[in-house]
């Protein structure tokens, strides 16, 4: 099966610093977190931004997020994945 993410939602997880968000492969949910590190985009090293502007990143990421996310997925097959700024390069 394809992963597909049917359910636009996602959620920021203040204990794993991250967005975290789900695909399907078929029935089975498979969770993923967006480290903070890879959604600060042009922020100064060290800086915080708020869990609504996290949320706004993820929104405007959202397709490149999708692509890594499927790739990472690709490789693993694990129903718990998390993309760091690494993946994103």
């Amino acid at each position: 099966m394809t992963l597909a993410f049917l359910n636009p939602s996602r959620s920021f997880d203040e204990a794993r610093n991250a967005v975290v968000f789900f695909g399907h492969d078929g029935m089975f949910e498979i969770r993923f977190f967006v480290e903070i590190a890879a959604l600060a985009g042009g922020q100064p090293r060290g800086a915080r931004m708020s869990e609504a502007q996290y949320l706004s990143a993820f929104d405007a990421m959202r397709a490149s997020i999708h692509d890594v996310a499927r790739k990472a997925y690709s490789h693993s097959r694990r129903n718990s994945n998390t993309l760091t700024a690494t993946d994103f390069r």
